[in-house]
């Protein structure tokens, strides 16, 4: 039997593409028919290219990088259909330790990016009468976590932003929606456990936090994201997913 592709004929933009969570998701998009539009600041993205991705190297806190990666994907494959806001950065770091400059680049990345992404796309998608927007917030949207001041306040932004697009434009034919992970074994975990000061303990406590068990893979999270952008979904907006091993649901 032949593999069933869902997304035939959809375009999709995905920012934070060059790894983890974006480069699953690009991967599954395309396995199911989509073409894509793959958005990283870092240069390495390019590597992605292909006859079903195009790439985008910019910073999601530029207004103009949004531009671009919309322009790219109309003037490469020819709509847009798909959004999925991926890029985020992390402060491991309390309110009282955290700098201005720390805590403004974060919200630029995470919630400022999100918005010129959306405002980008969002009059292709009203003009269609059909589109989908999937935000990737966190359990940290959801709780409060230590250490965590900067990156809990722009992911609960995240949730409260879907939530809110999702109401103004459903008559439009525009669903909105967030997939929020729990811990996942990326780089950008990584990262995090490099910084704890006994990082073998931080990994046990972490696991030990999700019912599970366990971390999950990035694919784990990129299925969800699917999900959502597909027809699949076609009477679900604003709902907040949580893919997360049972974290929030202690």
């Amino acid at each position: 039997m032949s593999e069933v592709k869902p997304l035939d004929g959809r375009v999709a933009i995905v920012t934070g593409a060059a790894g983890g969570v974006g480069r699953a998701t690009v991967d599954l998009l395309t396995r199911r028919g989509a073409s894509v539009v793959a958005e990283d600041v870092d240069a390495a993205v390019a590597g992605l290219e292909g006859p079903k991705v195009a790439t985008v190297a910019g910073d999601v806190r530029r207004a103009e990088t949004a531009r671009k990666s919309v322009e790219t994907a109309l003037s490469r494959f020819g709509r847009l259909d798909i959004l999925v806001n991926n890029a985020a950065v992390i402060i491991t770091k309390d309110i009282l330790a955290t700098e201005e400059d720390e805590w403004n680049d974060l919200m630029a990345v995470n919630v400022t990016g999100v918005f010129h992404h959306c405002r980008a796309v969002l009059p292709h998608m009203i003009a269609q009468k059909r589109g989908s927007i999937v935000n990737v917030s966190s359990i940290s949207g959801l709780v409060g976590l230590p250490l965590q001041a900067a990156y809990c306040a722009s992911k609960g932004a995240i949730v409260q932003l879907t939530r809110q697009l999702a109401v103004d434009y459903a008559a439009s034919g525009v669903r909105v929606n967030s997939v929020a992970p729990g811990s996942i074994d990326t780089p950008f975990l990584a990262r995090y456990l490099e910084s704890q000061p006994d990082p073998a303990a931080a990994e046990r406590e972490i696991k030990a936090a999700h019912p599970m068990g366990r971390y999950c893979g990035p694919e784990e999270i990129a299925e969800p994201i699917a999900f959502l952008a597909s027809d699949a979904s076609s009477f679900i907006t604003g709902a907040i997913l949580s893919a997360d091993g049972g974290y929030v649901a202690r």
